[in-house]
């Protein structure tokens, strides 16, 4: 049975991660880290007429692909949980309606993916599913226009910008199916609000969130940097990360030596001029189930930190010229 500790669950059952896709586009497939996707798409409509299907069509291909991989289909799955960045969260509605199974939306900004796994862990260790999915999605160009500039406006971007990734990412979940990397615990992380009002500077605004979960999970489980492979976040880019590091140097907490971020990863910085790094749900989502999940798989990393990152902005907030909060949520992950 589960159990909590402060801001920490513990499941009590093995909830393995069984299956995983990554799906991208074509600039992200370009990266350091092209040859690890499952595919890679070089028409940024998807051969759909509008920006916001395509990225519907990524979540349905990402869940098509995680599970061609253990040969299930829709009709083994219990419940999927979904979210996006597009306004009440369309990508996902659009993307999974055709499976027909029960779908739970939900929402962290970027930190999605983390959330989706959690929420479909505990529909797991409560009895209520047997097989689950989580599925986030982002898209470059749906995001831009819906938060930021027209596409054709060709606005300037500043150095501390990110650039959202155009992917999805996908991620079966069952009790018990064999030797597979599995959840151990989940933090579920706060609201952070530092008065950060820059669109343009969401590592900044992320990054203390970032700190108090990582900060409250090695509280909540006594634990320490040492004791991980890896803790990677999941898309606060070179800005964020570096605020991140001195955030909880402040706190007596180090993790310079083991931690990775999705965002600094997905992109060549020098090669392919994305400013501050990668962002968008899909950022940590496809690296999460494409690149993390196969060293885990080959047992390259045993022990990890998974903690993607959230700026909690809307089009309105951002007219309103209202604060960015941030939020995180942190899965331990095990082989």
């Amino acid at each position: 049975m589960a159990y909590k500790i402060g801001n920490t669950i513990f499941l009590g059952k093995r909830i393995e991660i069984i299956s995983s896709a990554g799906i991208v586009g074509k600039k992200e497939g370009d990266g350091p880290f092209g040859s690890h996707f499952d595919e890679i798409n070089d028409d940024a409509y998807l051969g759909k007429n509008t920006y916001e299907e395509a990225e519907s069509f990524l979540q349905t291909k990402a869940v098509n692909k995680a599970l061609e991989k253990i040969n299930l289909t829709p009709e083994d799955i219990d419940v999927i949980s979904c979210g996006d960045l597009l306004n009440q969260c369309i990508g996902s509605s659009f993307g999974i309606k055709e499976f027909n199974i029960p779908a739970i939306g939900v929402y962290g900004a970027c930190s999605t993916m983390a959330l989706a796994l959690i929420t479909s862990a505990l529909f797991i260790e409560s009895g209520a599913a047997k097989k689950a999915i989580s599925v986030t999605s982002s898209h470059f160009c749906a995001a831009e226009r819906q938060y930021r500039f027209p596409l054709p406006y060709g606005s300037i971007r500043p150095l501390t910008s990110q650039w959202t990734v155009t992917g999805a990412g996908a991620a079966v979940l069952s009790e018990n199916n064999g030797d597979n990397p599995y959840i151990k615990s989940a933090t579920v992380g706060i609201i952070t609000d530092m008065g950060i009002k820059d669109q343009n500077n969401m590592g900044a605004a992320m990054a203390p969130a970032a700190a108090e979960t990582i900060y409250r999970f090695f509280k909540d489980t006594g634990t320490s940097p040492a004791d991980y492979d890896k803790i990677y976040t999941g898309d606060l880019g070179f800005t964020g990360s570096e605020l991140l590091l001195e955030l909880l140097e402040e706190k007596g907490i180090d993790i310079k030596e083991k931690h990775a971020d999705c965002g600094k990863m997905i992109y060549d910085k020098e090669r392919q001029d994305v400013h501050s790094g990668g962002s968008g749900c899909g950022c940590s989502a496809s690296m999460f189930c494409s690149y993390i999940m196969k060293m885990m798989k080959e047992d390259k990393l045993k022990n990890i930190l998974f903690c993607p990152t959230g700026a909690l902005l809307s089009p309105t907030s951002v007219l309103q010229k209202r604060e960015i909060p941030g939020i995180a949520h942190l899965i331990n992950i095990v082989k």
